[in-house]
């Protein structure tokens, strides 16, 4: 049973609709000026990803896009997205070291301005660890 989502061409209303059948679909009728003139729209469409799925996509090299590890500010870049894929909250350090790379620092500057960053002071770590 398919379903489909249509635009009135007359009142503007967009609306779905759920034939009962493939083989017999009708021209419906708006729900609320009663035309006919109905247009058939593309539905969006939706799928299901694993939890596993981002961090797999952000192990390909080919989604890495225009990643330049010479550049600090397309690591920014890189880090944001791998941000929004993880969906999680990377804590004010991660954002603190992005917020720096945007600005063009390198890796090396933040290390040296952030000397207990990724952990307490006297621990390794550095900025690798938040890279």
């Amino acid at each position: 049973m398919p379903i489909y989502e249509y635009r009135c061409q007359d009142c503007g209303r967009r609306t779905t609709v759920l034939h009962r059948s493939i083989h017999n679909i009708q021209q419906p009728t708006c729900p609320r000026c009663g035309g006919r003139n109905l247009k058939r729209l593309i539905s969006k469409v939706a799928y299901v990803r694993s939890e596993e799925a981002p961090l797999e996509a952000m192990a390909d090299p080919s989604n890495w896009g225009d990643l330049d590890e010479n550049d600090p500010k397309s690591l920014a870049r890189f880090m944001r997205k791998m941000s929004q894929e993880l969906g999680e909250d990377l804590g004010p350090e991660f954002e603190e070291v992005v917020d720096r790379l945007e600005a063009g620092q390198t890796p090396e500057e933040i290390e040296e301005a952030m000397p207990d960053l990724g952990g307490e002071a006297g621990e390794s770590g550095g900025i690798d660890q938040v890279l």
